[in-house]
């Protein structure tokens, strides 16, 4: 049988953890920097985890 090939555009922005969450990066942290609050970008800069909506397709993408 042929083997599952990961989704190479899912796999660079998105990581599953220990406990099989899928982890994400915030949006709007990439550039012009001079235009944003710092406040804003320290908030963005952490990941945070994926809608539960949204968790179940990206886990097939994966191979998970």
């Amino acid at each position: 049988m042929p083997k599952m090939k990961t989704h190479s555009g899912a796999s660079k922005r998105f990581r599953l953890t220990g406990t099989g969450k899928v982890m994400r990066r915030r949006a709007n942290r990439q550039h012009y920097f001079e235009h944003k609050p710092s406040t804003r970008t320290r908030r963005l800069q952490d990941e945070v985890m994926l809608s539960p909506a949204d968790t179940k397709k990206m886990k097939r993408l994966l191979g998970k």
